[in-house]
């Protein structure tokens, strides 16, 4: 069963990872990035359908990523050119892009909610020879798919990126004070821009790993708040790689521990489905006491 969970948890994690880190490479050059759940949903979608029509994951994975980093592109223009709140520029997108997904199903596919397509190839899982049957070990590394190994890779090299680059450096410069950036001749509207773009695609590629890797299909409500549980991970993990996808992992793990419970029974089904996002919670008000505490002692 620690198995079954473990594994489970870090499959249901890698959505969140790439999706938390794109809002964290957003958010360090300025910007709270509220839309991560339409780029999902988007990504999910072309995905899908790409991987169908051309019975290749790896192109499905492709247009997913253009894709989101379209909607990321438009959605950063919205909030650098035209100087629209970032927050209502979110959420507003993210209701468009619902609304706009819903109508394509219906007019275009001719169904409601979800959408099973046929020739739809999977991501493949890689399983590791001597390692599968190891316990705990192989729930950890065998059975995983390239997205999976994508974030493993993703975490380090944008730590190092975001750190010791010229592009990180003016990033986090442009994050921390755009008069500052711009009168040093930064171009800090095109660097937000950039990181939106960046943002746009790897929440996009979240996407791809619920319709090819997680379920096989798309359905309109598949990305079920992860969007926002992605910003709670990139705000908890204060917009680093590690943190943030440590905290990406113990959300999975209480997603896991939730389906889990329910195949069990003997508990109620309405309120297992919620752990995960009481999880959310708890971890919000802990980076809210944290946050008090540390601002405290600077004052003290």
């Amino acid at each position: 069963m620690i198995d079954a969970i473990i594994a489970s948890a870090l499959t249901l994690s890698v959505p969140l990872v790439l999706a938390a880190l794109g809002g964290a490479i957003h958010r360090r050059a300025g910007v709270v990035n509220i839309g991560l759940e339409a780029h999902m949903l988007t990504g999910a979608l072309f995905g899908a359908v790409v991987s169908g029509a051309t019975g290749n994951w790896a192109l499905g994975a492709l247009a997913g990523l253009f894709a989101g980093a379209v909607t990321g592109g438009l959605m950063s223009l919205l909030i650098t050119r035209l100087k629209g709140n970032e927050i209502i520029v979110g959420l507003g997108f993210n209701i468009v892009v619902f609304g706009v997904i819903g109508y394509v199903l219906r007019a275009g596919f001719g169904v409601s909610g979800t959408l099973q397509i046929e020739g739809l190839e999977r991501l493949p899982r890689l399983d590791i020879p001597g390692v599968a049957d190891v316990p705990v070990l192989g729930a950890l590394i065998s059975g995983k798919d390239p997205l999976f190994w994508l974030c493993i890779v993703l975490v380090p090299v944008l730590a190092w990126l975001l750190k010791n680059s010229r592009w990180g450096v003016r990033l986090r410069a442009t994050g921390a004070s755009e008069t500052a950036s711009s009168s040093l001749g930064l171009r800090t509207l095109d660097i937000r821009d950039g990181a939106g773009i960046i943002a746009g695609a790897l929440a996009a590629l979240g996407g791809v790993a619920l319709s090819l890797g997680t379920v096989g299909l798309f359905n309109e409500n598949m990305t079920a708040g992860r969007g926002y549980v992605a910003l709670a991970a990139f705000y908890f993990g204060r917009s680093r790689p590690l943190p943030t996808a440590l905290a990406c992992v113990l959300f999975g793990f209480f997603d896991a521990l939730q389906i889990r419970l329910q195949t069990v029974g003997g508990f109620s089904a309405d309120i297992i489905s919620t752990l995960p996002y009481i999880a959310v919670v708890v971890v919000l008000a802990l980076t809210g006491i944290r946050e008090y505490s540390r601002s405290a002692r600077k004052l003290s």
